[in-house]
């Protein structure tokens, strides 16, 4: 599907929603005491979201990645690998048609390659101007 079918839904550039507007300043201030006392309550648990994301990161276990082949697998090791044979593809047969169907190829215009089936469609091709 291309873009220019999809609805204003999908959206590409994340789900930013802006600036949050309010109805009035007593709205506006009733919020910033929320979110302030928010907080302080926070604080005072211990629990800061900058700090526990950054611990959380520093805690996880950095990526392994093991690369290990198929012989190091338990009891594989007695598995021979496939053999190529060293042989050569032989050139196949080159395809020419052996049929009593077509009597020919013609060209109308531009290139345009066209079977001949009988004597009449030949004369009517030939006789096709532009």
């Amino acid at each position: 599907m291309t873009m220019h079918m999809c609805g204003p839904a999908l959206s590409l550039n994340g789900k930013k929603k802006g600036r949050f507007k309010y109805r009035n300043a007593a709205e506006a201030q009733k919020a910033r005491e929320l979110d302030q006392s928010w907080k302080e309550l926070l604080k005072r648990q211990g629990v800061e979201a900058e700090a526990k994301k950054r611990r959380r990161a520093l805690a996880a276990e950095p990526l392994v990645y093991n690369l290990t082949g198929a012989t190091d697998r338990p009891g594989t090791a007695h598995i021979p690998s496939l053999g190529t044979g060293g042989g050569v593809a032989v050139l196949a047969p080159a395809k020419v048609y052996t049929g009593t169907k077509v009597k020919g190829i013609a060209t109308m215009h531009k290139s345009n390659a066209v079977p001949v089936f009988s004597d009449e469609e030949a004369i009517d091709i030939s006789k096709m101007r532009r």
